[in-house]
């Protein structure tokens, strides 16, 4: 389980189940309580400044106990994680978009969901030459270090996490459903694959089964999550628009494939380039508009982790260590040549999850660690 108290976990867990309590409402209360545990320790005291529903104030009376426990037993699964907006794994990208989610169920590497990501989205009934540029783009952008991002649908989402994988990339699903369920069903061998090789993410608990408002929600997180996001193929009703529309409004950017005035599924595309999206014909146009974003990121996180002076009496950093020499000098021992996963790290060093994830991708920006499938070994020194 991720670093964090039980009480607090367990009170996550209520809290996210809490009918009537969105994330807006249940980010607002955790800070206004001071953490989860305590909201729920409070709700008597914070019931009218909240305003609570009579079923929501049931629930956080006498939640149901059975529930609460199964979805402590999917967290207790190697490779499965709860981020809570109050946690520092917490990804930076999404803490800064409107309607923030108040916490992600991930199944996989949850360090991916602070590297510079692309989302790559677009039609289900994708055509044959929309999925052949859906994979050569997810394959392009993959091996330049994005992380490949998309919905898990058919047609245009599933061919580019495919291709990002057999790149020998990253990619991240983010899922109208539970973490424990896939939708669509046919997608249960990609799923699979992209647990093991990236991350699967959600918002909703485990066992929550796919509904037509899940998605536009879970598009809000796809583009936050991503630098930018590319429309491949949509039809003007598409659902792909939303996630265009949802990354402009956060400040992202938006490219979009052109294609022929005689495919309706070129249409949305047209329509996105008519209202200021980038028209793009080759995935370099992305990866050098996105190169300074990611350097940036990047550059926020070293800044952010790698505080000066930390390093302790008689203890000498080695060159290019960033400045938690203690912590990092001890990854650094528990890493060998041999990739190993976050919950191995862990178990070796004794710091959290939370903390290995950040630690190690800075490392990453170091040249220091190399990163593939959710493993993790020592850089090859060049030569």
């Amino acid at each position: 389980m991720d670093d964090r108290t039980a009480a607090d976990t367990r009170a996550w867990l209520i809290l996210l189940r809490a009918p009537g309590l969105g994330p807006a409402g249940l980010r607002s209360l955790v800070r206004r309580a001071g953490s989860a545990a305590a909201a729920l320790a409070d709700v008597e005291r914070l019931r009218g400044e909240f305003r609570f529903g009579s079923d929501t104030l049931a629930w956080l009376r006498q939640p149901d106990g059975a529930r609460v426990d199964a979805d402590l037993a999917w967290l207790d699964s190697p490779g499965h994680h709860l981020l809570a907006c109050d946690d520092p794994a917490f990804p930076g990208t999404l803490q800064e978009i409107g309607a923030a989610p108040a916490a992600l169920f991930v199944a996989g590497d949850p360090a991916l969901l602070w590297r510079p990501q692309v989302a790559v989205v677009g039609a289900r009934g994708a055509s044959a030459a929309g999925l052949a540029h859906a994979r050569s783009f997810a394959r392009a952008l993959a091996q330049a270090g994005f992380v490949v991002t998309s919905g898990l649908a058919d047609g245009i989402d599933g061919a580019a996490h495919a291709a990002a994988l057999d790149a020998g990339g990253a990619t991240i699903a983010v899922m109208g459903t539970g973490p424990d369920l896939v939708y669509p069903r046919k997608h249960r061998a990609l799923a699979a694959r992209i647990a093991a090789g990236g991350a699967l993410v959600s918002e909703f608990p485990p066992g929550t089964t796919a509904r037509t408002d899940h998605f536009p929600r879970r598009n809000r997180l796809i583009s936050g999550l991503s630098l930018g996001t590319l429309v491949v193929e949509a039809s003007l009703k598409s659902g792909s628009l939303i996630t265009a529309r949802l990354a402009a409004d956060q400040g992202r950017e938006v490219f979009a494939l052109p294609g022929s005035i005689l495919n309706p599924l070129a249409r949305g595309c047209h329509r996105l380039i008519r209202d200021g999206a980038r028209l793009v014909e080759e995935p370099e146009e992305i990866v050098a508009e996105l190169a300074p974003l990611a350097a940036a990121q990047g550059q926020r996180l070293r800044d952010r982790l790698a505080a000066p002076g930390a390093v302790g009496p008689g203890e000498a950093a080695s060159p290019g260590m960033p400045a938690r020499d203690a912590d990092y000098a001890r990854l650094l021992a528990a890493l060998g040549h041999d990739p190993a996963s976050l919950d191995e790290l862990a178990e070796r060093t004794g710091l959290s999850i939370a903390a290995l994830a950040s630690m190690l991708l800075v490392l990453e920006l170091e040249g220091q660690v190399g990163g593939r499938g959710g493993r993790y070994a020592r850089a090859v020194p060049s030569a």
